[in-house]
């Protein structure tokens, strides 16, 4: 369904942490697919595509003010923060646009982001003509990327996505999450693992850069050997650019946070997640990704390397955790989970120290309820 009316620059809710310094392009509106159950980003949210008329010129009204702005520095001493002033800008102008050239300009203008969670579902052709049109307005832009379905990606010609790639899409995100069929369909994923293999697959053959995603614990107990291993097999069958880690968590809004309070899904503490990311790295063979751990829900943010030269060294990253005392792991998880630790060695920082033993004191954090603690504040970046 497209919207035809335009309404002026549009900035959709998402886009992946790798992408902050990007233009945000809004080609969709929300998820077409919408019923994953670990997921409440477009909860309520109606599915919808703009119209090739609608982005173009949301193209043009960026480039109309990045030129506005760039003319602007370069022949004055306005700062950021009086350019809106300077312009003479009023309630006519699109200021969502304005901002949005501003804070790319202020990104360096390398890359470009599609949004929303599932532009390959757009026409090719029409996809086509937008990409040719971003690349003629901004010919130095380095990276154009967008998330994707892997159901999608697996019904697509592969011809479609050769010309997306001539046109100028670089990088495809896509939120695999597992690759155990038994998860996929326990979390309402709507695909297969053979399907997110072909589709990984085709996107590579394509000439295109592919981020794959891995949910630690989307498993639950029950599941989390397969969710690892079967996970780390569609992955050693791709041989993904990069791999992406983000860590489960179940807020009050999402449909799985019922089965967790039913019983049927019980989720993993930080100590049995580490135990199933042991287990993914141990098994990830003959590929050469980038394993990035770049997300705040992650436990340990210094998870990342090239494989399979820093496999070991990452394997002994989650050691280092395991063998740990329970009162360490403790201080770490408070640690890091409110913000005040960014990697592990930080739990050994005594100025660090005072601000964690007061945040475990505030809380009443205790072995007894430290689970329930790290959740609750999982729970807030979601």
């Amino acid at each position: 369904m497209k919207n035809s009316e335009y309404q002026g620059v549009e900035v959709g809710p998402i886009r992946p942490p790798s992408e902050a310094r990007s233009l945000m392009l809004r080609v969709t509106r929300n998820c077409p697919w919408n019923r994953c159950k670990f997921c409440s980003l477009y909860k309520g949210e109606k599915f919808s595509m703009r119209s090739v008329e609608q982005i173009i010129k949301d193209i043009d009204a960026i480039k109309k003010y990045t030129d506005l702005i760039l003319n602007q520095l370069n022949n004055s001493n306005t700062g950021f923060m009086n350019l809106a002033k300077s312009l003479g800008l009023n309630h006519n102008d699109d200021i969502d646009a304005f901002q949005s050239a501003m804070q790319w300009i202020q990104g360096g203008m390398d890359s470009v982001f599609l949004q929303d969670g599932n532009s390959i579902i757009f026409k090719p052709s029409d996809l086509q003509q937008v990409l040719l049109h971003l690349r003629t307005q901004f010919p130095t832009v380095k990276r154009v990327t967008t998330y994707a379905r892997s159901k999608n990606l697996y019904r697509m010609k592969d011809d479609d996505l050769k010309m997306l790639a001539e046109a100028g899409l670089n990088r495809i995100h896509i939120g695999m999450e597992s690759g155990s069929d038994p998860v996929l369909e326990l979390v309402n994923k709507g695909v297969t693992k053979q399907e997110q293999i072909i589709a990984g697959q085709k996107v590579k053959k394509a000439g295109i850069e592919l981020s794959v995603y891995y949910m630690p614990g989307l498993g639950g107990k029950a599941l989390t050997q397969e969710n690892a291993l079967d996970t780390a097999d569609v992955f050693n069958q791709i041989n993904p650019d990069f791999i992406r880690i983000r860590t489960l968590a179940v807020p009050q809004s999402v449909e799985l946070y019922e089965d967790v309070q039913n019983g049927s899904f019980t989720k993993l503490t930080d100590i049995e997640a580490m135990e199933e990311l042991k287990t993914f790295v141990t098994a990830l063979n003959g590929i050469d990704s980038s394993l990035m751990s770049d997300h705040i829900l992650n436990l340990l943010q210094e998870l990342e390397g090239q494989l399979p030269t820093d496999k070991q060294k990452m394997l002994d990253n989650i050691e280092r955790f395991l063998s740990m005392n329970a009162q360490e792991q403790m201080t770490y998880r408070v640690g890091r989970r409110t913000g005040i630790y960014q990697k592990l060695e930080d739990v050994y920082d005594i100025e660090l120290m005072p601000h964690v033993d007061y945040q475990i004191r505030a809380n009443g954090v205790t072995q007894a309820n430290l689970n329930q603690f790290t959740d609750s504040m999982m729970e807030r970046f979601i």
